[in-house]
C-alpha cells in the first residue's frame, strides 16, 4: 500500500474550518493589513465566550465552585494562547517554530487548576466533574483559537448533552443504591438513630463507615438498598435531615459535581 503524497495529505485532511479561514483570510486582506486574521481572531474569542460560557451556566446553576467566571476565563486565556502561538511567531521570523508547544503547556497547567476544584475526603471524592469540565472548557478554547470553529462548536454541543441527559441515566442508575454521606454534631449517637430511620424505609444499610472530622463533627457514609418495595431514597434522606443532631445528609453518588 503506497503511502499519500504530500499533495494527496494536505488535499484530504482539510477541514471545512480551513476552507472558511482561508476564504475569509484571503478575500478581506488589504496589502499589508490583515483583516482577515483579526476578523478570525475576534470570530475565536467571542466564540470562546459563548461556547465556555454556556458550559460555565450549567456549572454555575449547580452550585459549584468553578462556575461562569472561571470557565471563561480559562476558555478564553487557551483562546489567546492558541493565537498568539499562530500569529504572534511569524514563520519567517522564527522558521523552527512550533504552534503546538503553548497549548501543550496550556494543558499542563490547566490540569493543576482542575485538580483545585476536587475535594478528597476519606467518605469519597467530589468535584470530578467540575475539574472534567475546567479541562474541556480549555480544549474548547484551543478549538476556538485555532480557527476550528465547528469542532468547537460540535463540541460542547456534546459537552453540554453529557451534563444534562447523561446525569438523569446516572441517577437512575445509582437511585437503586445510592452512597449517602451525613455529617452530624458531636456526641450524637447517629448509627443508631440511623438503624432507625433505616428500619422504617425499609431500607438496608452496608458498607456503614463513621469518622470523626476535624471540627469534631461526626462524618457517616454508608451504601442505603431496598429491603423492601416502600424504599424512596429521597424520602429516605429527607427523614434523616429531620433527625435531631443531623447537620446534612446527602446522596454521594448522585452526580453533583
Amino acid at each position: 500500500m503506497a503511502f499519500p503524497t504530500e499533495w494527496d495529505y494536505h488535499t484530504h485532511m482539510t477541514t471545512i474550518d480551513q476552507i472558511i479561514v482561508k476564504y475569509i483570510t484571503e478575500n478581506l486582506n488589504a496589502g499589508e493589513w490583515p483583516w482577515g486574521n483579526f476578523l478570525c481572531c475576534v470570530i475565536a474569542l467571542v466564540l470562546s465566550v459563548v461556547l465556555c460560557g454556556a458550559i460555565g451556566i450549567e456549572r454555575e446553576r449547580r452550585g459549584r465552585t468553578a462556575g461562569l467566571r472561571t470557565h471563561l476565563l480559562v476558555g478564553v486565556a487557551s483562546c489567546i494562547v492558541m493565537i498568539i502561538s499562530i500569529y504572534g511567531f511569524p514563520a519567517g521570523a522564527y522558521p523552527n517554530r512550533d504552534p503546538a508547544r503553548l497549548a501543550a503547556q496550556v494543558i499542563a497547567g490547566v490540569g493543576f487548576l482542575g485538580a483545585g476544584a476536587i475535594i478528597y475526603r476519606s467518605s469519597g471524592t467530589r468535584g470530578l466533574t467540575t475539574a472534567a469540565t475546567i479541562w474541556i472548557t480549555m480544549a474548547i478554547g484551543i478549538a476556538c483559537g485555532s480557527m476550528n470553529f465547528i469542532l468547537a462548536i460540535g463540541g460542547t454541543g456534546l459537552i453540554l448533552l453529557v451534563l444534562t441527559l447523561f446525569r438523569k441515566l446516572e441517577n437512575r442508575i445509582n437511585h437503586k443504591a445510592p452512597l449517602i454521606i451525613m455529617t452530624a454534631k458531636p456526641d450524637t449517637p447517629i448509627a443508631s438513630r440511623l438503624m432507625e430511620v433505616a428500619e422504617k424505609s425499609d431500607c438496608r444499610v452496608s458498607e456503614l463507615h463513621i469518622e470523626r472530622a476535624e471540627d469534631g463533627t461526626i462524618e457517616v457514609t454508608f451504601l442505603a438498598a431496598a429491603s423492601g418495595e416502600k424504599f424512596e431514597p429521597l424520602a429516605f434522606i429527607a427523614k434523616l435531615q429531620e433527625v435531631e443532631g443531623v447537620i446534612t445528609a446527602d446522596m454521594l453518588n448522585s452526580h453533583k459535581s
